[in-house]
């Protein structure tokens, strides 16, 4: 079974960091595409960052700058560095994987982590 973990999450003061983590398991062969978004109370939830396998990354125009997502494709996980942290960046932040092969050749279009929290506080 593939699952997508995070961690990293926490209550961090405006102006601070903090580093995600999203490790995708279950005898995984391939991820194509992995990603962060957010759902902050209220509002739907957006994209932050992608990146594909061959490393091209896409950022959401708000976040480019402040968040820097990375990965390993040895270990199928991403990372998101986020500084100088506003409160309005307070909301769930949630890993996704898109085309996931495993080594039993089974397919997933998609897969959805459940999801780790930042509190920002001003």
């Amino acid at each position: 079974q593939v699952q997508l973990v995070e961690s990293g999450g926490g209550l961090v003061q405006a102006g601070g960091s903090l580093r995600l983590s999203c490790v995708a398991s279950g005898s995984i062969f391939r991820v194509n595409v992995m990603g962060w978004y957010r759902q902050a109370p209220g509002k739907q939830r957006e994209l932050v960052a992608t990146t594909t396998r061959g490393g091209v990354i896409n950022y959401a125009d708000s976040m480019e700058g402040r968040f820097t997502i990375s990965r390993d494709n040895g270990t199928n996980t991403i990372y998101l560095q986020m500084n100088a942290l506003k409160s309005e960046d307070t909301a769930v932040y949630y890993c996704k994987a898109n085309g996931v092969w495993t080594s039993s050749n089974s397919y997933f279009i998609e897969k959805w982590g459940q999801g780790t929290q930042v509190t920002v506080s001003s």
